[in-house]
């Protein structure tokens, strides 16, 4: 499989785990309710899940973004552990894409 995504949240309301998680950016300046309910709702596409990819799929993850999918054509390989940190000793061998949207599923 060379791309995946997790799953959509469309508009809805946060629940009170969202508020939790996500309530210190949502004081930021500008952003609020309205903007966290705007990131949750988004779509966002990440071309390569490896040593820049990797880092950028977990701070959108991370942020709240709805939907993220992903595609890299790659297998992991052991000589990518050590930089491409959503990769593990388990997912060698794995499509990157995949590998990378079961860490952000976790």
């Amino acid at each position: 499989m060379a791309s995946s995504s997790s799953t959509n949240n469309e508009l809805r309301p946060l629940s009170l785990d969202e508020y939790k998680r996500y309530g210190r950016q949502m004081i930021m300046p500008g952003w609020g309710l309205p903007g966290q309910i705007k990131v949750k709702g988004a779509r966002v596409a990440v071309v390569g899940a490896g040593g820049l990819g990797c880092p950028c799929l977990q701070y959108l993850a991370g942020a709240g973004v709805g939907t993220i999918g992903v595609v890299d054509h790659d297998t992991v390989d052991s000589s990518n552990l050590h930089r491409q940190v959503l990769h593990t000793s388990p997912t060698v061998g794995m499509n990157k894409a995949r590998s990378a949207a079961t860490a952000m599923n976790a």
